[in-house]
């Protein structure tokens, strides 16, 4: 028996790095009809346990075991019958790659990644790409976002992997990390890995300028090694971002600004929608809370898709 990383995953094969040896896994059968309420039992950056085959190259295994999972994020799954569908498991460093435009990535999206890495206690960087693109009402739009998620305290990056614009401080910060980049398809996640490590010649792809949507050029999640230490998750882009084992009045935790002043609302269990005496939508009419990030919060709250893992 051999512990190893999952580094890719195809739905069927899964390649699976041990020390100097590379394998390509199947799931061992029972593993993968354990009843799993997810489309991904075994997913990037999961910790495994395979058994070798006997094989004339000795590069094939079987997982057995799945390894506790530190954290995940997980996707909305398009599959009904299905709940989750885990995107990557096991991370440090999660990083959001938000565009203005082409294609937008509106704030109940990002809140939505943002309250997972809450959850999760995983670190969270946003980063604003293709800058060297955008024009005055763009900029303006941009602005706009970095200031409502610098005041809450996240990290916020312009980057530019046309330009190299900020790669070097990106380059330091994903250091010595497992690090998952993720964002809509067409927000240049591959684009820029590649400017991160030229070596790795990822394919990439253009945004339809009709439909203000990204062309897929990632189909599976995969994890590379990189020289500074980092290993690097790619991820397809996402349209939707689910929520695992969270029960709405918990929701508002995971809003940093939120916590600051929900303990003088009048009623333990505020839930800050129609309470009277809530502080925290006081603080909204005051401006100390983003309108745009509690607007978020009363949609997750209306979510009847709050997913529930196995």
């Amino acid at each position: 028996m051999i512990s190893g990383t999952v580094y890719r995953s195809t739905g069927s094969w899964y390649k699976v790095v041990a020390g100097k040896k590379t394998f390509n896994c199947r799931l061992q059968g029972k593993l993968r009809l354990k009843g799993f309420k997810s489309t991904s039992p075994v997913v990037v950056g999961d910790r495994v346990v395979i058994k070798p085959e006997d094989s004339s190259d000795n590069k094939e295994g079987i997982i057995i075991k799945v390894k506790s999972r530190d954290n995940y994020i997980v996707r909305k799954s398009v599959n009904l019958s299905k709940q989750t569908q885990i995107i990557a498991s096991n991370i440090d460093h999660a990083f959001l790659l938000v565009t203005i435009d082409n294609p937008p990535t509106t704030y109940s999206f990002i809140d939505r990644f943002l309250v997972t890495t809450e959850a999760y206690k995983i670190n969270s960087t946003l980063i604003f790409n293709k800058i060297d693109a955008y024009n005055q009402q763009t900029k303006s739009k941009l602005k706009e976002m970095i200031e409502v998620y610098e005041n809450v305290g996240y990290n916020c990056i312009k980057i530019s992997a046309l330009t190299s614009q900020n790669i070097n401080k990106l380059n330091d910060l994903i250091s010595n990390n497992v690090c998952l980049f993720s964002g809509h398809s067409g927000v240049g996640k591959s684009t820029l890995i590649n400017a991160l490590s030229p070596n790795l010649n990822l394919r990439t792809s253009s945004t339809s300028k009709y439909h203000q949507q990204g062309q897929h050029t990632t189909t599976f999640a995969e994890m590379f090694n990189l020289n500074n230490g980092a290993k690097l998750i790619d991820t397809p882009g996402i349209k939707g971002l689910g929520l695992v084992d969270m029960k709405k009045n918990e929701i508002s935790k995971y809003f940093p600004e939120f916590n600051k002043v929900q303990g003088k609302c009048r009623f333990n269990n505020c839930l800050h929608v129609n309470e009277p005496n809530c502080e925290v939508k006081n603080a909204v009419r005051l401006k100390l809370i983003s309108s745009y990030r509690y607007k978020s919060y009363l949609q997750l709250l209306k979510d009847d898709k709050i997913y529930r893992n196995s």
